[in-house]
């Protein structure tokens, strides 16, 4: 009976975390399960990308 209480306890947790991620992503904080994947090549370049380039200095 142990057995049964914990994975029904465990499926109500991972569904909460499903539930709260979703929640997290229509607001624009995480990217989860429903968007998919966003396309690296399409986001702006960080700002490290300059300080790492080769620059020289006068």
């Amino acid at each position: 009976m142990e057995i049964v209480v914990a994975l029904i306890f465990s499926a109500a947790v991972l569904f909460g975390a499903d539930r709260l991620l979703l929640w997290l992503e229509s607001r624009g904080h995480v990217n989860w399960g429903r968007k998919g994947r966003r396309q690296l090549s399409d986001e702006p370049t960080a700002g490290l990308d300059s300080m790492l380039t080769d620059h020289t200095r006068r």
